[in-house]
């Protein structure tokens, strides 16, 4: 086993301009453990996880658009994020690709996870459900994410 390491000698510093991005992503941190730590009675067993992934999802956005359509983070800061955990890098990949620029896991186009080898009923377009037919996914609490809506 390699040894813990317990002192940040090791670890690069952030680059420029992480400052910046500090205070909203302390946000989404603490978010996150008060998603982790809230509650969990009278909800079902898949549905504890949803504001993981919601949170995980926002934080991970709020990255990709910073980089890809506001361009307001360098190259270097952009992968020290992506590096360290702050956001999703196959999500933010997938998002780069037609047809998944609002996908929100990566879960949700795993067919393996489901019943009938197919995606998420969440990538389903609205035009083509039946009328006030409403979808929720099971894995991350997501009403929709086809790219087509």
């Amino acid at each position: 086993m390699p040894p813990i390491r317990t002192s940040r000698a090791g670890r690069k510093p952030p680059p420029d301009g992480f400052e910046d991005l500090e205070d909203t992503l302390l946000e989404f941190q603490n978010k996150m453990k008060d998603a982790e730590n809230a509650s969990h009675e009278g909800k079902k067993k898949y549905e504890m996880t949803w504001p993981v992934f919601q949170i995980t999802h926002q934080r991970s956005r709020y990255i990709y658009d910073l980089y890809y359509d506001k361009e307001a983070i360098s190259k270097p800061l952009y992968d020290w994020l992506l590096k360290n955990g702050y956001a999703d890098p196959m999500l933010i990949a997938k998002w780069k690709k037609q047809g998944y620029e609002k996908l929100c896991c990566t879960r949700c186009i795993q067919t393996q996870e489901t019943n009938f080898r197919s995606t998420c009923i969440c990538r389903v377009p609205k035009d083509q459900l039946k009328e006030d037919q409403r979808v929720q996914c099971v894995s991350c609490g997501c009403r929709g994410c086809a790219s087509s809506d």
